[in-house]
C-alpha cells in the first residue's frame, strides 16, 4: 500500500479532507491501528472464524475517527468516496461490485481463500489475455504477480472499499466451499454419472445426499441470507440435465445467481424441505410449506412450494419481509387523493371492500398494510387465508384445509359466531364464498377481500357473474381498488431527458391536463427537486387533484417538450436503472349513481364513463402521474398498464 502521507496528500488535494483532518488522522494513526487490531482478534475468537486477520489500512484509520467531508453538507466520509477518490487520484478503474454478476468458478477456481483474505485479492472476470482483480490494494505486486503465475493471465487492479471484498469474499468462499464439499462427497458415494432423463428424475434415494450433511445446510443457509441481503422477493431452485439453476427475483425481475452441479440439488431440495415441514418421500406431488428465519433478529417468513419437473424437483420460495408486507398506507403509492378516498372506505363500519389485480400485483401487502392501520385493542380482526402468508400476532389468522372441508365458505359461516368486527377472507372465488361474504357484510362486518380482475369496475360485474343479485351487491359493496406495481427509478443514477409529447402520444400515453388546461405538472410530494415546470413551453403548474375527466384529454397535435427522467445504471441497481418498486391504484368508492347503474342491464363502458366524471383515475393515469413526477419511466408506463386502462 502506498504510504499514508501519500495518500493524505490525494484526499487534500480533492478538498475532500482538511489539513486539521489529515494532520490528526496521522498523528493519530498508530493507536487507531492497534485498536483496530484488538478488535479484529477480539471479533476472530468471538466467531471462531479464520486465524487469517485481513491487513489494515490508512483508509482504515480514516473511517473509524468518522471525520466530516470538508465542504457544507456536514455528511461524514463514507467507504466508497473515499476508495473512489483515492482511485482517481491514483489513475486507476474504481468498481462497486455487483455480487449477481460474480462468476464464481472465476473467483474460487484461481486463488485459494486463506490467498484472498491476506491480500484482500478477488478475481472478478477474464477478458482475453487479462483478469480483473478487485482490491482496495492495488499496489500489492507480490499478489499480483502470484495470481498471474497461477492463472496464466495479466492481472489488471481495480480499486473497490474493502469492505465490500471482505464481504465478497467471504460470501464466495463460503457458498462453493459448502457446494464443492458435497459434490465431492456424493461422487465418493455414487458409482457413476446419471446420464439420462428417466435416472435423473428417478435417482435412487441410496446415491442421495442427507440433508442433514453440514455442508448443504451451510449452503442453504447461504441461500437466505443472500437472498434477503439483495432484498429478492422470491428464490427459485430449477433442476436442468446436468446442473442446477438458483435464480432470484428482485425488483420484479428474475437474476440467475448460482449455477449448482446437478449431483447437490436433491440435497439442496431435501434439506428445504425438512426446514418446511413437507415429505421428503413424496416427489410425484406438489407440496406447499413454510420455514421461519431472521433478517437483522426480525422474523421472516418464508412460502415454499415443490412441484416435479421433467429433470427433478423445482422449489419456489416466497420470502415474507414483515418490513414490505406491513408499510403505513402512505407509503404504497397512493396519490393523496386516493389515499383520502380509501381511508374514508376502510374507516366505514361495514360493508365489502375488494383489491383487485393478478398475482404479484401486492394486493396482499395492501391488505395486511390495511388491517395494521385498522388493528386497535378495542377490534377484532380475523382473517381467511390459503395459505396464511405472514403471522400477525394482532390477527386471529385461520387457514384454509380443503382436505378436510375447511374452505373460505365453511369458515365464513363459522367466524360469524366469533364476535368479530373485521374479516379479511384472501380470495372470493365462488358464489358460496361471495355469498357468504356480503352476508357478512349486512350483519355489520367489514370484510375485505380480493378479486382477480383488469380493474376496479370489472369487478362489479364479475360479483354479478358469480350469481349474486344486484339488490345486495348494492347494498353490500362499499369500495373496490385495482392495483399494479411500477419499478422505481434508481435515486442514485437518476437523470432527466427530453421527449416530444406526440412520441408518448404516439405511443398510447396521453398526458392528463387541468381543467384550466394547464399542463405543466409538478409534484409537491417529493420535495424541491421536482418543483419545478416538466414541459420547456407552457407555463403554469398542474394541479394532480384537479384532473379532467378522461374525455377532456387533449387530441391535437403535441408539440411540447416534455421532461421526463429515468435510471442510467448503477451498481446500487445491478444496471437496470430501477431500485424497489411502488403501487398504482384505482380507488372507486362504490357511488348512488353507480348502484343505480347496476340494477339492471349492466354495460361496463357506461360504468367507467360514469366513474370517470366521479374522478376515478384509472391504472393508467396513475402510472402517467408517476411518470411525470420523477418516479418511474415511460418503458414501466406501457409494461405494466394498456391504453384501455385509462
Amino acid at each position: 500500500m502506498k504510504p499514508s502521507k501519500e495518500i493524505a496528500k490525494i484526499l487534500f488535494n480533492s478538498k475532500l479532507l482538511s489539513g486539521k483532518q489529515i494532520n490528526a488522522a496521522l498523528k493519530n494513526e498508530p493507536d487507531i491501528r492497534k485498536a483496530l487490531r484488538k478488535q479484529q482478534q477480539a471479533t476472530s475468537k468471538e466467531n471462531s472464524s479464520s486465524t487469517i486477520l485481513p491487513p489494515i489500512y490508512f483508509m482504515d484509520v480514516l473511517l473509524a475517527l468518522k471525520l466530516k467531508k470538508q465542504d457544507d453538507s456536514g455528511l461524514e466520509l463514507d467507504e466508497d468516496l473515499l476508495y473512489e477518490t483515492l482511485a482517481a487520484g491514483w489513475q486507476l478503474p474504481y468498481k462497486k461490485i455487483d455480487p449477481l454478476t460474480l462468476d464464481l468458478n472465476v473467483v474460487t477456481q484461481t486463488i485459494p481463500h486463506s490467498f484472498a483474505l491476506r491480500h484482500l485479492v478477488l478475481p472478478l472476470k477474464i477478458e482475453g489475455k487479462t483478469i480483473h482483480v478487485a482490491t482496495p490494494n492495488p499496489f500489492n505486486h507480490e499478489a499480483m504477480g502470484d495470481i498471474e503465475r497461477v492463472s496464466g493471465f495479466k492481472a489488471s487492479p481495480v480499486v473497490s472499499p474493502k469492505t465490500d471484498v471482505m464481504h465478497l469474499i467471504s460470501e464466495c468462499f463460503g457458498f462453493r466451499k459448502s457446494i464443492t464439499a458435497a459434490e465431492t462427497q456424493f461422487s465418493q458415494k455414487s458409482k457413476g454419472e446419471l446420464g439420462n432423463l428417466e435416472q435423473l428424475v428417478h435417482l435412487k434415494s441410496s446415491n442421495e445426499l442427507p440433508a442433514t450433511d453440514q455442508h448443504i445446510v451451510n449452503a442453504v443457509d447461504h441461500l437466505f441470507s443472500y437472498a434477503l441481503e439483495q432484498r429478492a422477493s422470491d428464490i427459485h431452485i430449477e433442476p436442468k440435465r446436468k446442473k442446477s439453476l438458483v435464480r432470484m427475483r428482485i425488483d420484479g425481475v428474475l437474476h440467475t445467481v448460482y449455477t449448482l452441479p446437478g449431483r447437490v440439488h436433491n440435497a439442496i431440495i431435501s434439506r428445504i424441505k425438512t426446514l418446511s415441514g413437507l415429505n421428503m418421500a413424496e416427489k410425484r406431488r406438489p407440496q406447499d410449506g413454510r420455514i421461519k428465519t431472521k433478517k437483522d433478529k426480525i422474523e421472516v417468513e418464508i412460502r415454499v412450494s415443490t412441484i416435479p419437473v421433467a429433470f427433478g424437483e423445482k422449489a419456489v420460495l416466497r420470502l415474507m419481509d414483515p418490513e414490505v408486507l406491513f408499510q403505513d398506507l402512505p407509503k404504497l403509492g397512493f396519490s393523496r387523493e386516493d389515499l383520502e378516498k380509501y381511508n374514508n372506505i376502510i374507516t366505514l363500519p361495514h360493508g365489502i371492500i375488494l383489491v383487485t389485480g393478478p398475482t404479484g400485483s401486492g394486493k396482499s401487502t395492501t391488505l395486511y398494510s390495511t388491517l395494521k392501520q385498522l388493528s386497535t385493542p378495542a377490534v377484532n380482526i380475523t382473517t381467511i387465508e390459503d395459505p396464511i402468508e405472514m403471522i400477525h400476532e394482532d390477527f386471529n389468522q385461520i387457514a384454509v384445509q380443503p382436505a378436510i372441508d375447511v374452505t373460505f365458505s365453511t369458515i365464513l359461516k363459522n367466524i360469524l359466531r366469533q364476535d368479530p368486527d373485521i374479516i379479511m377472507v384472501g380470495e372470493i372465488r365462488d358464489l358460496d364464498t361471495a355469498q357468504n361474504a356480503v352476508q357478512a357484510a349486512l350483519t355489520g362486518h367489514l370484510v375485505l377481500s380480493t378479486l382477480h380482475t383488469n380493474d376496479a369496475v370489472s369487478s362489479l360485474t364479475r360479483l354479478l357473474d358469480l350469481g349474486i343479485p344486484p339488490f345486495l351487491v348494492q347494498s353490500s359493496l362499499v369500495g373496490i381498488i385495482a392495483q399494479r406495481l411500477v419499478r422505481r427509478i434508481c435515486p442514485h443514477c437518476r437523470e432527466s431527458f427530453e421527449m416530444d409529447e406526440q412520441e408518448l402520444f404516439d405511443m398510447g400515453i396521453q398526458l392528463p391536463v387541468t381543467r384550466n388546461q394547464s399542463v405543466s405538472p409538478t409534484d409537491d410530494r417529493q420535495g424541491q427537486s421536482f418543483k419545478k415546470h416538466l414541459f420547456s413551453q407552457e407555463p403554469g403548474a398542474m394541479d394532480l387533484n384537479n384532473l379532467a375527466p378522461r374525455d377532456s384529454l387533449k387530441t391535437g397535435p403535441k408539440r411540447n417538450k416534455i421532461t421526463l427522467h429515468r435510471g442510467k445504471g448503477c451498481i446500487k441497481c445491478r444496471h437496470t436503472g430501477y431500485r424497489g418498486r411502488s403501487a398504482i391504484f384505482e380507488v372507486l368508492p362504490y357511488s348512488d349513481a353507480l348502484k343505480k347503474m347496476t340494477a339492471g342491464d349492466v354495460n361496463v363502458s357506461s360504468l367507467r364513463k360514469r366513474a370517470g366524471h366521479e374522478g376515478l383515475k384509472t391504472l393508467r393515469e396513475d402510472a402517467v402521474l408517476k411518470m411525470l413526477n420523477g418516479e418511474t419511466t415511460f418503458e414501466e408506463v406501457l409494461r405494466v398498464t394498456w391504453q384501455g386502462d385509462g
